[in-house]
């Protein structure tokens, strides 16, 4: 009856009031919970992701794959050891026919390089620490324990593929063209003469070989293989020379 509704209205309006207070907060702390999230960096009582470890092996290219050499280069390769053993290479070193080493035209001192032949198979790694060879048809000096990994001993010269995979870079350096090599010292001198005329920087550079010194002329001081490359075809069509690109080390 309308009197009983005015005796129990008080209590009616409290737990109504208590009721919607109740709705309010509970809906409020769901909605704190979905999309409060902690500040970045800030402690959360899990421990932190491990990141995975790092890729090992040779490096790779974007698409996962290994990444390409930076120089490769083939030809024939062939092997020196007495009586060059125990005596300086152009790095300075005494050469050794046992440890892993080469000689190379253009490849820096220190360079590593994977050298395969093409004939049985097998590859080996060397170490650039000599300056050769000056014959028109090889790339590469090896030692002999390099030569024997590769089983190249007995014919003396092997196709090979020549890969770097650490050391300087090979493309940085001054370059120039190598046109003769000479026992005697007069006869260096006539070249360049000869060609001082039309070239700039025409050089003789003297090296120590078993049977005594011998004297090279060179031609030209570049900033790259390219343009020490182009230099070496014009020398050849225009002055009939066997030609080399050689790196000028300091």
């Amino acid at each position: 009856s309308r009197r009983a509704w005015r005796r129990k209205r008080p209590a009616y309006l409290g737990l109504a009031l208590v009721s919607v207070v109740s709705v309010i907060t509970t809906s409020g702390c769901a909605h704190r919970t979905r999309t409060t999230q902690p500040p970045a960096g800030a402690p959360t009582g899990q421990p932190a992701p491990v990141p995975p470890p790092a890729p090992s092996g040779p490096p790779q290219s974007a698409d996962g794959q290994p990444a390409r050499p930076e120089y490769v280069e083939q030809g024939v390769a062939s092997w020196y050891g007495i009586p060059f053993n125990g005596r300086r290479t152009s790095n300075g070193e005494i050469y050794d026919m046992r440890a892993f080493t080469a000689a190379h035209r253009t490849l820096p001192f220190g360079a590593v390089v994977r050298v395969t032949s093409l004939q049985s198979g097998k590859h080996t790694e060397v170490r650039i620490n000599d300056r050769g060879p000056f014959v028109a048809d090889r790339i590469i000096d090896l030692s002999r324990a390099a030569a024997e990994a590769i089983e190249m001993i007995g014919t003396g010269t092997a196709r090979v593929r020549l890969e770097v995979i650490s050391g300087p870079n090979p493309r940085a350096g001054l370059f120039g063209v190598q046109v003769g090599a000479f026992l005697v010292e007069e006869n260096a001198e006539r070249l360049k003469q000869r060609l001082a005329a039309r070239y700039s920087q025409v050089a003789i550079v003297a090296f120590a070989l078993p049977n005594g010194p011998f004297y090279r002329v060179r031609v030209g001081r570049l900033p790259s293989e390219f343009a020490a490359s182009q230099l070496a075809d014009q020398l050849h069509s225009q002055e009939q020379l066997s030609t080399f690109v050689v790196r000028l080390d300091e």
